[in-house]
Formats: structure tokens, C-alpha cells, sequence
């Protein structure tokens, strides 16, 4: 990671945190990193110098419109109008860690096919509580690549519960 994400992150926590707002940015930055990391023109577009800061921010006004809080929106448009809308995603997933570290949690990324219901989520985070001995912090990404299942990632510890891996191991045990 480099030292200029890390720099963005701890100043976007920091501002975050004054706001008291921490863990809604924090929710709103991984939502949208997500959204940015998956979608290669939406991450062009503000990556590009050529097109001017006031175009790249109001991209990110009309995604977000009502949907992320005003602190949110104002760090977004700090790191946009900086030139650094590629690097949101990465930017994102440091203050989600810093914020659950500040809670004495670890962030578990879950992907599955589906939205999981928060008693889902609550199961998970207790579940992956018992296998690490660590407070979880579940981040859910809809992934269809998944097709069932979920796949759940804890730093460098990957738990692969889906229904790919169960396939292409029975594929394998078959051939």
C-alpha cells in the first residue's frame, strides 16, 4: 500500500472521527470503494486529470445524491478533486480497518451471492469470532460469481464456504 493512501486514509479517519461520524464514512467509503473498484469506467472517469475536478466531483454527487451522509460526500469530493478517485477503494478499505481497530474489532470481507440479513451477519461475525478469537466487523459484497455460499476474508485468512469451491473440489475428487 502506498504512502500517499495511507496518508489519505488516516486524514479522511481523522476528519471522520472529529465529525464523530466515523463508522457510517467508514460504511459509505467501502460501499463506494466497492462500487468504484468494480466498475472500470466509473474509476477512469475520476481518475482522469483531463476532465475537470468540478465534472469528477459532480459524478460523485449524482452517485451518492441522497444515499451517504454529508461528511461522507465532502471527503469523497477531497479525494476526487485531489485526483485520487482511482485510489478509493484502497483509500476505503484502510479507514474501514482503522475504524473497526478503533472498536478492537477485525474487518471480516464477505462475499456472497446474495444480501445477507443482519441476524445473517450477526451469526457470521460470531461464527468467524470463535474460528479467530478476534470482534469482527462484517463487510458484505454481493459478488454473483460466488453462485451460493459465502467466502469470508480476514486479513491474509480466506474461509471459502461456496458452493464454486464445494463444486470444483467434488470435480476434482470425481476426475
Amino acid at each position: 500500500m502506498s504512502e500517499r493512501v495511507e496518508g489519505y486514509a488516516e486524514a479522511l479517519a481523522v476528519l471522520a472521527r472529529a465529525e464523530g461520524d466515523i463508522d457510517r464514512v467508514a460504511t459509505e467509503l467501502y460501499q463506494l470503494g466497492s462500487t468504484v473498484d468494480s466498475n472500470d469506467a466509473l474509476r477512469t472517469t475520476l481518475m482522469d486529470r483531463s476532465i475537470p475536478a468540478s465534472r469528477r466531483i459532480g459524478v460523485i454527487e449524482d452517485l451518492l445524491a441522497d444515499k451517504a451522509s454529508p461528511v461522507t460526500l465532502n471527503l469523497v469530493n477531497l479525494v476526487v478533486g485531489a485526483g485520487r478517485g482511482g485510489d478509493l477503494a484502497a483509500i476505503a478499505d484502510v479507514v474501514v480497518e482503522k475504524a473497526a481497530e478503533g472498536r478492537g474489532q477485525a474487518v471480516a470481507e464477505v462475499r456472497s451471492a446474495v444480501p445477507l440479513t443482519q441476524d445473517q451477519q450477526d451469526r457470521l461475525a460470531s461464527a468467524l469470532k470463535k474460528a479467530t478469537g478476534q470482534e469482527i466487523d462484517v463487510k458484505v459484497l454481493i459478488d454473483p460469481d460466488i453462485m451460493g455460499g459465502i467466502v469470508a476474508q480476514i486479513g491474509d485468512t480466506v474461509f471459502d464456504g461456496s458452493i464454486r469451491t464445494r463444486l470444483d473440489k467434488m470435480k476434482e475428487r470425481l476426475s
